[in-house]
């Protein structure tokens, strides 16, 4: 299984990324958030999908990739919904990033999703409800700094990410170490890193 792909990047449009490493070309599809974040760079790493689809006389293999892993992480989840399928997932994630994503779900705003061409109410409505508990006990959510209420303000990802690894590494669970990590920066966002570590020990369960 491929976890990434890191190479020089080769070629690069809107829909696909061509990544070469150790003298091999790997053809991604990709999204439009994915086109943005690497647009303009020549060395790139982006986490891979293997899609393997089988029927007809061929079997068809396909790489998505991803400039992070939590777009990964929410194509993966969207394609788990009965009416998405991997075309739908990537237009879903070329419409609204990862974070409009989780918001529209966390917050059931289904007439955002059926802005995205191919989505209607029914569809919509099904991604809301199989994936609004799934978002927010993956993690995905706390990472992306989302909760189901609006205006939750921005922390700093460095910061955070630094501390959620540091609780990672001690043993705690990344998704409730998150979970705390953002909270300790919500009302203390000068924080040192250090300082976020041992209120979160306090704090996690």
């Amino acid at each position: 299984m491929i976890e990434y792909i890191k190479g020089e990047l080769a070629e690069l449009t809107p829909a696909m990324a061509v990544v070469e490493a150790h003298g091999v070309g790997y053809a991604l599809n990709i999204s439009l958030n994915t086109y943005s974040a690497i647009q303009g760079k020549t060395a790139v790493k982006l986490y891979v999908h293997e899609a393997i689809m089988t029927g007809g006389r061929d079997d068809n293999y396909t790489l998505y990739g991803f400039a992070n892993k939590q777009e990964r992480a929410l194509y993966r989840l969207l394609i788990t919904v009965s009416g998405v399928g991997a075309n739908t997932a990537r237009m879903i994630l070329s419409s609204l990033t990862p974070a409009e994503l989780c918001n529209v779900i966390a917050n059931g705003d289904e007439k955002m999703l059926k802005t995205v061409k191919g989505i209607g109410l029914r569809t919509a409505q099904r991604i809301i409800v199989d994936l609004k508990d799934k978002i927010m006990q993956s993690g995905i959510a706390d990472e992306l700094h989302v909760s189901n209420t609006p205006g939750t303000p921005a922390v700093d990802a460095g910061i955070k990410d630094e501390a959620v690894s540091a609780l990672t590494m001690l043993g705690f669970s990344p998704a409730p170490s998150a979970k705390v990590v953002v909270s300790i920066l919500t009302e203390q966002p000068d924080l040192p890193v250090e300082q976020v570590v041992k209120l979160a020990l306090k704090m996690i369960k």
